[in-house]
C-alpha cells in the first residue's frame, strides 16, 4: 500500500513540477513580444537549472539504487530543457550587463554540476555514499531555488505590485514542494524531503504576498517629451500641435500690429 501511495504521490509531484516549469512561458512570451526582459530576474531560472541537473543525476542508477527514483529523472530531465530555453531567451533579449551576469552564473552552475557528477562517479564507489554527496549538494541548491523568489518578493513589497511575480509560478512552486515533501517522507528519503520543508513555507509566503498586493497597480512614470521614446505617430501629433500653436501666436501678433 505504501509503495503504491509513494508512486502515486511521485506522479502527482511530476504533474505539479511540470506545471511549475511551464508557468514562465507566459512571462517569456511577454519578453519576446516587448523584446525586453524589463525588471524580470534570471536568477530563479539559473538556480532551477542547477536543481534539475543535480536531481536528474541523483535519480539515475549511477547514484540511486537501480530505478528507485525514476519519477525524479523524468520531470527534472524535462525541467533541464525548459530552464535552458528560458535562460537562452533571457540572454537574447536582456541588456549587455545582464547578458554578462547571466552568462557567468550559468557557467558557474555547469561547473558545480560537473564537479559533483565527476566526484560521485570516480571518487565514491557505492550508491549510499554517492546519494549522500549528490543529495547534500542538491539539498542546498533546492533551498536556494525556493528562496530565490525572495528577491522578487522584495520588489513586490517595494512597488506594491505583483506585475513581476506571476501567480502561477508561486502557486505551482508551493504545490510541487508539498508533493515532493510527501514523496520523500513516504520513501524515507530525507535528502528529497528536507529541502521541501523549507520550500513549503516559502511557497506559502509567496501566495500570501501575492494575495496582499494583487489588486495594486504599479505607478507608471510620467510621460516625458523625449523624441527618442516616441513613435512616429506621437512625433507627428506633437509637431502638429506645435505648428498650430505657432500659427496662432503669429496671427495674434499680426492682429495686434494692424490694430495699432
Amino acid at each position: 500500500m505504501i509503495v503504491i501511495l509513494h508512486l502515486a504521490v511521485g506522479l502527482m509531484g511530476n504533474a505539479a513540477s511540470f506545471l511549475l516549469y511551464v508557468a514562465p512561458i507566459w512571462t517569456f512570451a511577454r519578453i519576446i513580444k516587448k523584446r525586453s526582459t524589463e525588471e524580470f530576474s534570471s536568477v530563479p531560472y539559473i538556480i532551477s537549472l542547477l536543481n534539475c541537473l543535480l536531481y536528474t543525476w541523483y535519480g539515475l542508477p549511477v547514484v540511486s539504487n537501480q530505478w528507485e527514483n525514476f519519477p525524479i529523472i523524468t520531470i527534472n530531465g524535462l525541467g533541464i530543457l525548459f530552464e535552458l530555453s528560458f535562460i537562452i531567451i533571457f540572454i537574447w533579449f536582456t541588456s549587455p550587463k545582464q547578458k554578462l551576469k547571466t552568462g557567468i552564473m550559468t557557467t558557474i552552475v555547469i561547473l558545480i554540476f560537473s564537479t559533483t557528477a565527476l566526484l560521485s562517479t570516480y571518487l565514491l564507489h557505492d550508491h549510499h555514499t554517492r546519494k549522500r554527496l549528490v543529495g547534500s549538494v542538491g539539498l542546498l541548491v533546492a533551498v536556494a531555488m525556493y528562496a530565490s523568489p525572495l528577491v522578487v518578493m522584495k520588489k513586490v513589497i517595494e512597488t506594491k505590485s505583483v506585475e513581476y511575480m506571476p501567480f502561477s509560478l508561486s502557486f505551482f512552486s508551493f504545490l510541487a514542494s508539498a508533493l515532493w515533501l510527501a514523496y520523500g517522507l513516504l520513501g524515507q528519503d530525507l535528502l528529497i524531503a528536507a529541502p521541501n520543508v523549507v520550500g513549503c513555507p516559502l511557497g506559502a509566503l509567496q501566495l500570501v504576498v501575492y494575495c496582499k498586493y494583487r489588486n495594486r497597480v504599479m505607478e507608471e512614470p510620467k510621460e516625458e517629451w523625449d523624441v527618442e521614446k516616441l513613435d512616429q505617430e506621437d512625433i507627428k501629433q506633437h509637431l502638429q500641435i506645435a505648428v498650430v500653436t505657432t500659427d496662432d501666436k503669429i496671427n495674434e501678433k499680426m492682429s495686434q500690429n494692424m490694430n495699432s
